[in-house]
């Protein structure tokens, strides 16, 4: 559905039921992550409108030395080039933890409309994350965005993966 704000044109997700096959597939990338020792116990899957997969990921911020990157921006790159537009406007992203503000900023640039999360960025923290304390919503409501979020979805198993990680002898950043 095509809605224009303003001068600029952008496609925004309909409401619908999130999709537990494209979490479950998001949390099976955090586990391989966390398997592999690539970085924290994240995960996060890119579906297109229709519901189909376009890009899977997980934490790699100890495998490439590299802060930024996490699942979501991993994915988001994947998509993209996969797509060969930096546009992915129409798309959901499901993510195992609720985005960091670096991530969420990148969920608005590539105009991804709905956002789906199971673990909070209180859950994170509890495992010794140092994330900052600005939620989604809150950036929403600051943005002016659009975005479409869904809170908490499969949360007991998305929180699982924090522990996990943490008797896998993962570090926290």
């Amino acid at each position: 559905m095509l809605f224009k704000f303003g001068s600029q044109s952008t496609y925004v997700v309909t409401p619908q039921r999130p999709n537990r096959k494209h979490m479950l597939l998001a949390i099976k990338s955090a586990r391989e992550g966390i398997k592999k020792g690539h970085g924290g116990p994240f995960g996060a899957v890119i579906a297109n409108e229709n519901g189909e997969v376009v890009a899977v990921a997980h934490n790699t911020v100890w495998k490439s030395c590299n802060p930024s990157a996490h699942a979501e921006v991993n994915a988001i790159s994947k998509a993209c080039r996969k797509l060969r537009s930096i546009s992915l406007s129409g798309c959901t992203i499901y993510s195992t933890a609720e985005p960091c503000p670096m991530c969420f900023s990148a969920i608005h640039w590539a105009r991804i409309g709905r956002v789906v999360y199971g673990a909070s960025i209180g859950d994170a923290a509890k495992y010794g994350f140092n994330e900052m304390r600005v939620g989604n919503l809150r950036l929403k409501r600051l943005g002016r965005l659009r975005i479409l979020i869904t809170r908490g979805f499969m949360r007991k198993e998305c929180a699982r993966l924090f522990e996990e990680w943490k008797k896998s002898g993962g570090k926290p950043y």
